[in-house]
């Protein structure tokens, strides 16, 4: 019988012994825009600035063996224990590409996940050629995509700016208007999400949302005493 996805693993190198001929497979099939990866979330102290055990077609977010874990990785490691599967949701890469994307996590025998085998498809020529039938073709309703959006990056670093930019965005007012409460939302939105765990993380929000890092701080343990 072949390996399935609720079978345990001794560890993430269990895994990848299991499922690299599958990724080569997925890879070829897909063509060059669809990129396979397998990350390795093993251990108690998770290095997610370099969680990449394998990876097929990595140009398409310009990510290597050894590079990093993307904005979803910090809400998994959140929760080892939940059911964090999900299927045919929306990325962004680093410079704009949208990605349809789909990620399966492994768990050891404890229950707890200990690598994740995620599949991103760039979307850039199908849009591109749907911009081009546009004049053509009656305009389509498009279907509500699978929650969560990812975000993708050749280092944490630019991973972190990508999630300080949409939680800004979804507060829906430009940082030099914010009031303080705006601010609070903003960082109780990446603390919900993970960001906050990054090395350096709340020094960077700080600067982007024009507070000292001793107001972000404050801000933050705000948000959280106000989701207890």
């Amino acid at each position: 019988m072949g390996v399935q996805t609720h079978d345990t693993f001794e560890g993430a190198a269990e895994v990848l012994a299991s499922f690299r001929p599958i990724m080569r497979a997925i890879a070829a099939a897909g063509g060059p825009s669809c990129e396979v990866v397998l990350h390795n979330l093993d251990g108690a102290d998770v290095d997610l600035g370099h969680t990449i055990a394998a990876i097929e077609n990595g140009h398409v977010t310009g990510r290597e063996v050894g590079g990093p874990s993307t904005s979803l990785g910090l809400r998994v490691l959140q929760n080892r224990k939940e059911d964090h599967d999900a299927f045919g949701y929306r990325g962004f890469t680093d410079d704009g590409r949208e990605l349809r994307c789909s990620s399966v996590y492994f768990r050891n025998r404890a229950g707890d996940i200990i690598a994740a085998l995620c599949i991103n498809v760039d979307l850039s020529a199908m849009q591109q050629a749907r911009t081009l039938l546009d004049a053509l073709l009656p305009a389509q309703g498009s279907s509500a995509t699978a929650s969560p959006d990812e975000y993708f990056g050749r280092d944490l670093v630019s991973v972190m700016d990508s999630m300080i930019g949409e939680a800004i965005r979804e507060v829906g007012r430009p940082v030099a208007q914010m009031t303080r409460d705006e601010k609070i939302s903003v960082l109780e939105r990446l603390d919900e999400r993970g960001a906050t765990q990054m090395r350096k993380s709340v020094e960077t929000i700080a600067v982007r949302l024009g507070i000292s890092r001793v107001t972000a701080y404050a801000y933050l343990d705000e948000a959280r005493r106000a989701g207890e």
